[in-house]
């Protein structure tokens, strides 16, 4: 299991931009997939949809999608995720809007299938939505400061959890993709009565985005308080746990340039003004007057010692 950072295959090798989008597009577009479609299809067939069996569909699927592709590109299928990665100090800045970009592209791809596919049942009118997160009035009912609240913490939670499993000092990292999993199902069995359940922009957007202009214009928080639980806890943990080993260049909370220390230099007496001289009178700067001239003393003859002649035996 990687360590949602810089990753290597078998042969040691960093996997390049490529394969880590590569690999963030298929893993997010399994978990939306699965997840929504274990929704969407027991509501076209009339089947009872149960908090239970759903949750566990977004979390064997991201048990799967992390087992499978977090040697690659740390398995996070999370905009929330990847910012908490950025700022734990496992992840550059720079690589956050590829990671992003490739999840929103795979949920958006996985709601487009999902939606072609639910065409099969005869009298689809597409009424009941694609399994979208919504909140109030044109939603569950659930308010949305409580929506709110609700989406930050258990994202805060999750990613907290994703943090401290792919530790390089956890004592069993192998175990990663199913405490993942089992975490998600767990946080989705509370979320999705009151919001249908996001804890990923990936997940809400690109449902939200097919689903109609209500869907649409709820997204805002689907987006805003997962990364904000994200940002929490991706400060948090090392500063309550510390670093598992050197943060990657470029990573945390950016700071601007220390400036340069100014080279300490010994103070130096300031240069003496050259002296003011005039026709035998010089100024003296102090008193503020004009002086007589002092005349350097006379050389000295060789051989004369303060005026007298050394007389030697």
């Amino acid at each position: 299991m990687s360590d949602l950072g810089a990753t290597s295959t078998s042969t040691g090798t960093v996997p390049t931009t490529t394969q880590k989008v590569a690999a963030e597009v298929i893993g997010t577009f399994v978990l939306v997939l699965i997840g929504c479609g274990a929704i969407v299809y027991a509501r076209e067939v009339g089947a009872i949809i149960t908090v239970t069996t759903v949750a566990l569909a977004f979390g064997l699927a991201m048990t799967a999608a992390v087992h499978s592709f977090g040697r690659v590109s740390g398995g996070h299928f999370n905009p929330a995720t990847t910012l908490a990665a950025v700022l734990s100090g496992r992840l550059a800045w720079r690589e956050l809007p590829a990671y992003v970009a490739a999840q929103l592209a795979g949920g958006l791809a996985a709601a487009a299938v999902l939606l072609g596919l639910v065409q099969g049942f005869a009298g689809h009118d597409g009424s009941d939505g694609l399994a979208q997160s919504s909140f109030g009035d044109q939603g569950t009912g659930y308010a949305a400061w409580s929506a709110f609240l609700l989406e930050m913490l258990l994202t805060a939670v999750l990613v907290t959890v994703v943090l401290a499993v792919t530790d390089a000092r956890h004592e069993h990292p192998g175990s990663a993709p199913v405490v993942i999993g089992l975490t998600l199902a767990a946080a989705y069995a509370v979320a999705l009565p009151a919001t249908g359940g996001s804890l990923n922009p990936a997940r809400s957007v690109g449902p939200g985005l097919l689903a109609g202009t209500d869907a649409i214009l709820q997204l805002w928080l689907f987006v805003l308080a997962p990364l904000l639980g994200a940002a929490v806890a991706g400060l948090a943990y090392p500063m309550l746990f510390g670093h598992d080993r050197e943060p990657v260049p470029g990573s945390g909370v950016p700071r601007p340039a220390p400036r340069a220390r100014e080279a300490a230099v010994a103070p130096t007496a300031a240069a003496e003004p050259a002296p003011i001289i005039q026709d035998g009178w010089q100024w003296d700067p102090v008193a503020h007057q004009w002086r007589p001239l002092e005349q350097p003393p006379a050389p000295r003859p060789a051989g004369d010692d303060d005026g007298r002649t050394q007389i030697r035996p």
